[in-house]
């Protein structure tokens, strides 16, 4: 769900098609290149390059109050993030001044329409998601009193699938623990895979982590219920309990504050 495994590397949807639409993209220009002139070499590097740039430098200025307290997260670009329109900009600035041809401007159309249509048909097919019902699962619990997943609770749910030795989810941890203290009207659960109480402490209390409900799914039968695979996995809970959105790897958090809104309405 919403994830594509490539052996032992699992990619989002997004960035399964933002790869795929810049290796269609690079295989045209390419092409281009060899056949029609070798003007496309420089283009296409301009391109791809300026245009990533372009629209994480568009998406960080979109979300500002969220890099102020950290610009240089702003290179962290595996959380994604990114405005792509503004991409079409760069294709024009490179086609203006590296191919300097009408001809060769109409055949760099070919590419950029190609990737285009790639990247969104893969996007659409791999991040599409199931409103899957709540999982039936009752969870033991940090603070003791197990939780029943199942359970109605009348609002908007954040589950966070994590481990201690997870790397990305030790750097996505204290973003979700400031949205659940910003947001006391939704309900965050950080169901821990695998490990036992007395390590989850440790790493709470050596991160100055305060967390309301830290679960345990020691078989961990979350992620066989919603289908995901690899963690860490944030997963977006409408009030009636289904499934809004599940978000694969690393969190930004813009991109926690953005889905929680959408729950919202």
């Amino acid at each position: 769900m919403n994830a594509i495994e490539l052996g032992p590397l699992v990619l989002s949807g997004e960035r399964f098609a933002i790869l795929l639409g810049v290796l269609v993209f690079m295989i045209g220009s390419g092409w281009l290149a060899s056949r029609v002139s070798p003007r496309f070499n420089a283009w296409s590097t301009a391109v791809v390059v300026g245009g990533l740039v372009i629209a994480r430098l568009a998406h960080v200025i979109a979300h500002w109050e969220f890099f102020s307290g950290d610009p240089w997260r702003a290179f962290a670009v595996w959380q994604g993030g990114f405005v792509w329109p503004w991409t079409l900009l760069v294709v024009v600035l490179a086609s203006v001044l590296l191919l300097r041809d009408r001809r060769l401007i109409v055949w760099a159309v070919a590419p950029v329409a190609a990737a285009a249509m790639v990247w969104n048909v893969a996007y659409q097919l791999s991040s599409q998601t199931d409103a899957l019902a709540p999982a039936p699962l009752t969870l033991a619990s940090l603070s003791g009193s197990p939780v029943d997943m199942a359970q109605p609770v009348d609002r908007p749910t954040v589950i966070n699938v994590w481990a201690t030795w997870c790397p990305p989810c030790r750097r996505e941890m204290p973003a979700l623990a400031q949205a659940e203290a910003a947001h006391p009207d939704v309900r965050f659960l950080f169901v821990n895979q695998g490990e036992g109480p007395d390590t989850v402490r440790r790493f709470l209390a050596a991160e100055n982590l305060q967390l309301e409900h830290v679960l345990f799914d020691e078989a961990m039968a979350l992620p066989r219920h919603y289908g995901t695979a690899g963690i860490p996995v944030t997963l977006f809970l409408h009030a009636d309990g289904s499934l809004a959105k599940a978000h694969m790897g690393e969190i930004a958090p813009e991109q926690i504050d953005a889905e929680i809104r959408r729950l919202d309405r």
